[in-house]
């Protein structure tokens, strides 16, 4: 966890997020197959925490392009549906807490975890976040310097966009969650707050990335195409990723049905409340019509052109959040305490049920 080399290693982080995703389950209650997990075998979701290694999914596709990670790609409307009809109950959630935290839960009325339960290290959360700014967000400028071999401008310009990247990183680590979120308003609250966060990391690498990619001569940007052509045949645990079109917020058919029998029968909302439902529904479809549509045909060519791509994207997320969020607070707010008890526990019950 705290080897740089390590965590550029998309089999590495892959591990890493899997492991801690599943932590707060039981033997016999293995989610490793969840029905929350992305395509690509990754997870938009490990307990409280939106978005593991966030930045390093955001910055190995611009600096090295599709075929290297998809990782980024792999974020969309599943996500958004995990944040309303979350996997995680609140035993499970505990293991992500402090020792001390978790020890004192009954003040809230609630049990930690028994004896000897799986948790996911609370520092092990921390470093997925970015915990470690340098070693996390920073770029790869020794590899940089070696390939292109920069002028002193170029030089001061590389210098320029390292702290930039370090800058950016520390963005991400300020939307670390500090409290975990009970409720499906409060997860999707603690979303917005973290694709926020990296719209504000975008917005602090992309003017140093361009001035520096412009003052390379084609020779220099055709040997860090070479460079990002290396780094892709170097990951050879990863599966051929494909177009970005196969790639981008990929939902297996019948996974993320809207559960309406499961609402039906234990929340048992009333005629207004349906109707609020309904609108809820009809924004959530809404919103993965609008990721959809945002999903890329073609691989940008170059780094700065595609940071550009995914702060679009990035972009189009916010907005498809807001659009379920406002809906979903509309509905949230006519149950009762105990109507949104039973609504929280449709999700951990699916969950069981594998």
């Amino acid at each position: 966890m705290r080897n740089r080399n390590a965590l550029r290693n998309l089999g590495t982080r892959a591990h890493i997020t899997a492991s801690a995703a599943t932590a707060g389950w039981h033997e016999g209650r293995d989610g490793a197959n969840g029905w929350w997990r992305h395509g690509n075998d990754g997870y938009g979701w490990v307990g409280p925490l939106y978005w593991p290694f966030a930045y390093n999914d955001m910055y190995d596709y611009a600096m090295w392009g599709n075929g290297y990670d998809d990782s980024f790609w792999g974020y969309g409307y599943g996500d958004l549906y995990a944040g309303i009809f979350a996997p995680y109950g609140y035993d499970d959630l505990t293991g992500y807490l402090p020792q001390s935290a978790s020890s004192n839960s009954s003040d809230i009325g609630q049990t930690a975890p028994a004896p000897g339960a799986p948790t996911a290290a609370p520092d092990q959360l921390a470093q997925m976040c970015g915990a470690d700014s340098r070693d996390i967000g920073g770029l790869p400028i020794d590899q940089f310097q070696h390939a292109i071999q920069p002028t002193d401008e170029q030089r001061a310009a590389l210098d320029d966009l390292a702290n930039a990247s370090v800058k950016a990183a520390q963005n991400i680590k300020a939307a670390y969650p500090t409290d975990i979120a009970l409720t499906a308003p409060s997860r999707l609250a603690a979303m917005q707050q973290r694709i926020e966060a990296m719209i504000a990391a975008v917005q602090t690498a992309q003017p140093p990335l361009e001035k520096f990619y412009g003052l390379l001569s084609d020779e220099q940007k055709a040997r860090l195409t070479a460079l990002g052509n290396d780094q892709r045949q170097s990951q050879t645990t990863k599966k051929n990723s494909g177009s970005l079109a196969q790639s981008c917020g990929v939902v297996p058919p019948g996974v993320m049905e809207w559960p309406t029998a499961e609402i039906d029968q234990t929340v048992r909302p009333t005629d207004a409340q349906r109707a609020s439902l309904v609108a809820l529904q009809k924004a959530t479809n809404q919103a993965a019509d609008l990721l959809k549509a945002s999903c890329l045909t073609d691989d940008p060519l170059t780094p700065p052109a595609r940071l550009a791509a995914v702060g679009k994207r990035l972009d189009t997320m916010l907005q498809a959040v807001k659009m379920g969020s406002s809906a979903l607070n509309d509905f949230y707010g006519t149950l009762s305490d105990e109507q949104k008890a039973r609504f929280e526990a449709i999700g951990p019950q699916r969950t069981s049920r594998l």
